[in-house]
């Protein structure tokens, strides 16, 4: 075993052969878009991004579903074409699943994965001296929070869905060229929650620059509103001890970064020396990226303005 229970990083991993290790990952949640083909293709990605947060390809999966059993079938339908027509598009394969019946839909995805051991990337490997990386913005759980309030414009909610749908496939495949040091996806625990694992399991502290940190438009709009998810509050009280925050920094701008996200971007950590190959690799294949800080000696994370 690669990783396991003790590691507590995005999935585990088993090796089978001294060049093939396996990924095994499950994620699943109730809908957080009103139409039912985005939800299971959404649902699908957020489930896919761990094996790729670890360096890995998709190889199948199996779909987890609870739904009401008064549920109109068209409507099922459409979540499962959503998450099989997502795993196609990663290259993978839906070979089945299992249903239950329950009073609030369900839907998500048991993944497998492979990647060669010697490229397995962790939580666990970076190093003072990195460079911090992310690739999506943030700002997707303000957006579906204030959605379900029928507070979110429909065009900031076009493009939370755009960017949960944006598969993390590219940038996983572009790091694996360059060599990184440890990577995470960004998603319920939020930006900070994530980074304060990274850099515990790392032993080392994570710098962010506030200015450099992308944001969904409308996100800082919802978070000046305070239409916070109840997750960002979790967030906050588990791994507030974690962060520190640099004088001027506004409480809704602090909560906002413990927000949780839906199918977000990879945070990775690399050397300073190879920044410039994988911003470079990235630019040329379109995929979006923001250095928003450092690794340091010390513990913990800083934010600063």
């Amino acid at each position: 075993m690669l990783v396991g229970l003790t590691s507590g990083d995005d999935a585990a991993v088993f090796r089978l052969t001294a060049e093939i290790a396996v990924i095994h990952t499950v994620d699943f949640f109730t809908p957080i878009v009103d139409d039912p083909y985005s939800y299971g293709a959404i649902a699908a990605a957020n489930a896919m991004s761990d094996v790729y947060a670890m360096g890995g390809e998709v190889l199948l999966a199996l779909n987890v579903c609870g739904f009401p059993a008064d549920m109109a079938p068209a409507v099922i339908i459409e979540i499962l074409r959503g998450g099989a027509e997502k795993v196609a598009e990663a290259g993978g394969i839906v070979a089945g699943g299992h249903t239950l019946d329950d009073k609030e839909p369900k839907y998500g995805l048991a993944v497998v994965g492979v990647v060669h051991p010697d490229k397995l990337v962790t939580k666990a490997g970076a190093r003072p001296g990195d460079a911090l990386v992310l690739t999506k913005p943030l700002g997707v759980g303000l957006i579906t929070t204030a959605f379900k309030g029928d507070a979110a414009e429909p065009a900031h909610m076009a493009g939370a869905v755009e960017s949960m749908l944006a598969l993390n496939r590219r940038a996983a495949e572009l790091m694996q060229r360059v060599g990184v040091d440890a990577t995470t996806d960004v998603t319920g625990f939020s930006l900070l929650g994530h980074s304060s694992e990274m850099a515990g399991q790392s032993g080392v502290r994570f710098r962010f620059r506030l200015q450099n940190i992308p944001l969904l438009e409308g996100a800082q709009r919802y978070a000046q509103e305070w239409l916070f998810p109840a997750g960002t509050k979790c967030n906050r009280d588990y791994f507030g001890c974690e962060v520190g925050f640099a004088a001027g920094i506004s409480e809704e701008q602090q909560m906002l970064l413990f927000t949780p996200e839906t199918s977000g971007g990879l945070l990775i950590a690399l050397p300073g020396e190879s920044l410039k190959a994988l911003t470079d690799l990235f630019a040329a294949q379109g995929q979006p990226f923001w250095i928003v800080g450092e690794v340091e000696e010390g513990r913990g994370v800083e934010v600063e303005k």
